[in-house]
Order: C-alpha cells, then structure tokens, then sequence
C-alpha cells in the first residue's frame, strides 16, 4: 500500500508542512503501526540544497523532477542522515535557482518510508461546475496513491468539469478538493469530509471556515461553493456558483 502527500512549493519555499507531516506520520501509524517519525520537514528543506543522490532522474522544466529512494528500507537511518546532513548516502534534488521560480506540485510517495520526491509544474485549473454522483461505500480516510474508487465516480462527470461525493446523504468531497460553501455570513465546509485536507486543516486552526453537516437539500441556502486542496488556497478564490452544481 502506497500513500501521497502533495505539497505546494512556490519559488522555492514549501507551504503548511506542519500540516502534511502530522498527517503523513499519523497515516503511518495507523496503518502500519510505525511510532517512529519521517521528518519530512528536514527532507524536503534538504532537497532544495543537498547535490548527491542515491538515484537522481531529472527532465526537463516543463515536465519536473524525480528523485527516487531506492536501497535502505530503515527509517531511522533515514532520520540519522538528516542530522548529518553532509552524507552522501541519502540524496535529494537540487532545484537551480532558475527552476524553482513558479508554482510546482511537490509529490510524496510513501509507505513505511518515502520511496519518490517529485515536483511537478502546476497551474490551478479551472473548474466551474460539479455533478453530485453518490457512493454510500467509498472509504478514502488517508490520502492513498491507488485513487482506482475515486476515478470510477469521476467518469460520472458527464459535461460537469468535475464531481461533487455524497454519502447517505451528505456533502463530502470533490474529486482533487475539500468543497466550502458561502452563505453570506461564513465560509463552511462538511464536517465528514472523504479526506481531511491539510488546507481544510490550516483554515479551521485559524478559525476562517467552520464545519456542518451539509445535505444535498441544503445547497439552496448558499451563495456559492469554494474547491481547496494543498494546490489551491482559501485566498485563490477558486469559486463555483451553486447553480452550476448537478444533481
């Protein structure tokens, strides 16, 4: 089983990684039962200065970087190198001044440990309208790599640019976003959410959003909706009107 952290890196510097480290240790002790910490706070500082590499596979600009971890499987060895940083053992990339100009998509992939570092240019798309489809069954509490249930429904899109989950009943999730709905007083945002996003959990810590049980019937007493994930922030004003919502 394979997770994902996708992490906004914008000229260079990373956004909400408190964020993402609670959850990805979180996610590892709940599924592998790991107690031990990734420090990826550390690892992804590091990979905008450290040269050597174990396995460095770099592109082009316009397509981004990888960096593979391959060949030690001990977490706190792992640990131990970011403490001495001048190892050569454990390689992360270095992004030229020139290539970190921009917003990049920054790309995790773990399990027990961080297998892939990409980063990925990213532009924030442009969605404008939802289609609800409804799945009472689908289960995705931690951010998974396999998003196989989440591809099914979005095939269900139809004309719509991307699709809005119900379960029994209530709001959850779009296919790549934590959904906010504005009713003319205050920003709110499902409280059983398929995942909790870490800009969904930046936004409650500063009290900008609140959470409710939100039913299909009560799209009529908002205003508008907001799509957020670690890629597009509260302030990008990513808005869709709620009569361009499908049902």
């Amino acid at each position: 089983m394979k997770l994902l952290e996708t992490i906004r890196f914008e000229n260079g510097k990373f956004e909400n990684l408190n964020f993402h480290q609670k959850r990805m240790n979180e996610s590892r002790l709940t599924l592998f039962g790991y107690t031990d910490e990734i420090n990826l706070n550390a690892l992804l500082q590091a990979s905008t200065s450290l040269l050597q590499a174990s396995t460095l596979e770099e592109t082009s600009r316009s397509s981004g970087f990888a960096i593979r971890v391959e060949g030690d499987s001990d977490l706190q060895s792992e640990n131990n190198r970011i403490k001495n940083p001048s190892s050569p053992n454990f390689q992360i990339a270095n992004l030229k001044e020139h290539e970190r100009l921009g917003l990049f998509k920054c790309r995790v992939i773990y399990s027990i440990q961080i297998e892939i570092i990409e980063f990925i240019p990213y532009n924030i798309p442009s969605i404008k309208s939802l289609k609800i489809v409804v799945d009472n069954q689908i289960e995705y509490s931690h951010k998974y790599l396999n998003r196989a249930q989440l591809h099914k429904l979005y095939e269900q899109k139809d004309d719509c640019d991307d699709i809005l989950i119900a379960i029994n009943g209530l709001i959850t999730d779009t296919y790549f976003a934590n959904i906010l709905f504005y009713n003319g007083k205050e920003w709110v945002t499902p409280a059983k959410p398929l995942l909790k996003g870490t800009q969904r959990a930046k936004l409650l810590q500063e009290e900008k959003i609140k959470t409710a049980d939100i039913r299909l019937e009560d799209l009529k007493y908002f205003e508008k909706a907001r799509m957020i994930n670690a890629m597009i922030r509260f302030e990008d004003g990513a808005n869709i009107n709620i009569d361009r919502i499908i049902i």
